[in-house]
Formats: C-alpha cells, structure tokens, sequence
C-alpha cells in the first residue's frame, strides 16, 4: 500500500544544535530508499517534507517514521494517510 506521509515541525524546538541529528535524518533516508520502502521524498513550498512509502498497512508506517532521528528526538512528526486507488476513470467507462 502507498503511504503519504507530511512531516509536521513541533514548535519550540532548537534547530541549531541538530546539524548532528539531521546527518543521521539523511542517512536514515537513504537506507530506506535503498531498501524500496520509502519511494519518493520531496519538500512543499512549505519545506516540510512529503513522504511516499511502501508499506503493508498506516500501522507499519506509523512504526517506520517512528524511528526517523528528527522523530525520535522530537523535532518533528508526521501526518500519515493511507493512498488508495483513483476510481474515478469507471465513470468514463459505459456499463452495458
């Protein structure tokens, strides 16, 4: 199942002594991209980053980005949703 994950900044934090933990945040990434989980990874205008993983259910997901360092130092977390089929197209299609 495609997972899209919206990482949310959790305010009040210090982002100048993590230079540290963002070297192990891309390293991490790098790992599950390597490893077919996390397919797509983009920032919005907003520079937050968007996630598209590979995952059996929002449950797995939840446990994946769980151990992200940015999460695990409470830095940030994520809005996780379930992608699921475009169903529109049967509206194009006549049923006889």
């Amino acid at each position: 199942m495609k997972i899209l994950a919206i990482e949310q900044e959790i305010e009040g934090k210090n982002w100048n002594n993590a230079k540290a933990i963002l070297r192990e945040e891309a390293e991490h990434v790098y790992i599950l991209q390597k490893q077919g989980i996390l397919r797509e990874i983009h920032f919005n205008e907003d520079k937050r980053a968007v996630l598209i993983l590979e995952c059996k259910d929002k449950i797995e997901a939840d446990v994946i980005l769980s151990k992200f360092p940015l999460v695990e130092h409470n830095y940030i977390k994520f809005e996780i949703n379930e992608l699921l089929p475009y169903t529109g197209f049967e509206r194009l299609i006549v049923k006889l």
